[in-house]
């Protein structure tokens, strides 16, 4: 039983999507939900969790909208706009708490100029809320300095319960072991609620066409060192991980890693029960 806790779908009939409309790439087009179920058989994976790609209300709606009309959803981890405490309280309480699949919040931190965005007065009372009804929030960095960011949040913040998407970024490409990265997350993970989510490792390897278990297996074992197999879980990250190969490759290359990293008890935890406590699902 696999839970990938990393999934995208946008439609660009839908929503707005920023981060898009320079993309040359083969992501520059709507992914459906259903495009990608054929491939969840193969991959082993039972369940998702669809993962916010904009910073707007629209992206979280289309979300939910595909979460009620597909049992393989188990949760949406969506936006808020933390900028403003008021208002994300209201949607909060008028709306989101009532949805049952709403299971997170995420905001495109590593898009915006200051990478110091999340330490913000008004963003912080907005995680603060977010902590008071345990709603878990997903921190999407790309580098020590939104990893920094982070770990300041942590001990702001200390009862959030936090995930860094893709470990941060680790520097596989650099192939650092495990340099300034190596020394935050493991500042980080004293925090007893911060998770680590394995995810995105295809894409960070520099190497897209030819990456391999041995790019990558370094710090996937680093990582489940720091922060123990209670507090690893994974995903895809579909469609963005089809730039390094199809989706079923990047499941075959996680499971053999971590079978041979894990005891099968703790390779179940990593692979679906962290998740189904994390997001509560």
């Amino acid at each position: 039983m696999i839970i990938d806790t990393h999934i995208h779908i946008w439609d660009l009939k839908r929503a707005a999507y920023d981060w898009l409309k320079e993309d040359t790439s083969i992501l520059n087009r709507t992914y459906q939900l259903e495009e990608l179920l054929p491939s969840f058989s193969p991959a082993k994976v039972t369940q998702g969790v669809l993962v916010q790609a904009a910073n707007n209300m629209e992206d979280t709606g289309f979300m939910l909208e595909t979460a009620r009309n597909h049992d393989q959803v188990a949760g949406v981890v969506g936006w808020l706009p933390l900028m403003d405490p008021v208002k994300t309280f209201g949607i909060l309480n008028e709306k989101l708490l009532k949805e049952k699949h709403f299971k997170g919040v995420r905001h495109l931190i590593h898009n915006e100029p200051d990478p110091a965005w999340l330490l913000q007065p008004e963003v912080l009372e907005s995680l603060q809320i977010l902590a008071i009804h345990n709603i878990p929030y997903d921190v999407v960095g790309i580098n020590d300095d939104h990893l920094q960011t982070a770990i300041k949040v942590s001990e702001k913040i200390p009862d959030l319960k936090i995930v860094l998407d893709h470990l941060n970024q680790p520097p596989i490409a650099e192939k650092k072991r495990f340099g300034r990265w190596g020394d935050l997350m493991k500042a980080i993970a004293g925090n007893s609620n911060v998770y680590a989510k394995i995810s995105g490792l295809g894409t960070a390897s520099g190497n897209l066409t030819g990456w391999t278990a041995d790019d990558v297996r370094p710090y996937m074992a680093y990582t489940l060192e720091l922060f123990g197999a209670k507090r690893c879980f994974c995903g895809g990250d579909w469609p963005v991980s089809l730039l390094a190969g199809s989706y079923e490759n990047h499941w075959t290359i996680y499971r053999n890693i971590l079978s041979g990293l894990l005891q099968e008890a703790d390779a179940d935890l990593v692979l679906h029960k962290n998740a189904k406590q994390f997001y509560n699902l």
